[in-house]
């Protein structure tokens, strides 16, 4: 069983994909960051950086429980546990590359243009541009990698794709423009793909059933950035 600590945003989704592709059993254990919740004590046993998500197997190695946290580190445990979405051995060097280009780029400069976007105090107008131009920049690379490509690595889905997956679901929001991916053709007809599987819609539908805080009031600003709204 994999205790999954969710909340519904871009990195935890790709957590709820893989789990839902590859018919883990788990059970959703919700984070209500906007409350608060990942700077729990019980939380930050399980993730000392309070973020989400995280994961504990009960069936780890040796029979132990062991926690994992970071979203891309979460799914390349879950893989080599399963044996799942690892693609070809030889492919290794480019899955772990592309991984490592959507975990330190892809991925957090996506959450800083939302961030300077939608949450930062008006006037920052040198963030917005930093992180809205280099959030196009990174997708680019990805665009032009993808054409002439189903997937991200090799012939068929790695964990490479569900990474990424999880925050081009989020493009329209990250870029501020509901029509962005028109102007990435490949990634829009990859993540076209990919959203037409199965497994997909069960993952968007993770944790639909808990109601989570929706308002950015001061609360949730102190809980979201602590070292901005002490």
């Amino acid at each position: 069983m994999i205790r999954f600590y969710f909340h519904p945003t871009p990195n935890p989704a790709k957590v709820s994909l893989f789990l839902e592709e590859a018919g883990l059993p788990y059970e959703v254990v919700p984070v209500d960051t906007k409350k608060g919740d990942q700077h729990s004590p019980e939380f930050r046993a399980i993730n000392p950086n309070g973020k989400v998500p995280a994961i504990v197997d009960t069936d780890g190695a040796g029979g132990k429980e062991v926690r994992v946290f970071d979203s891309n580190a979460i799914l390349l445990y879950l893989a080599e546990k399963t044996g799942k979405f690892m693609g070809k051995p030889e492919d290794r060097g480019e899955l772990l590359s592309w991984l490592m280009f959507i975990a330190s780029g892809l991925g957090p400069f996506s959450g800083q243009a939302v961030h300077f976007q939608h949450v930062a105090p008006a006037g920052s107008d040198y963030g917005v541009n930093r992180y809205r131009n280099e959030i196009a920049r990174h997708y680019k690379v990805l665009d032009d990698h993808l054409a002439g490509r189903d997937f991200i690595v090799g012939d068929d889905m790695t964990i490479a794709d569900i990474s990424a997956w999880g925050w081009v679901e989020k493009a329209p929001f990250v870029h501020k423009n509901p029509d962005v991916l028109d102007l990435y053709p490949n990634i829009k007809r990859w993540h076209t793909a990919i959203s037409a599987r199965p497994a997909v819609e069960r993952a968007r539908n993770v944790g639909s059933d808990i109601t989570f805080k929706t308002e950015v009031d001061d609360i949730a600003k102190r809980a979201l950035f602590p070292s901005n709204y002490s």
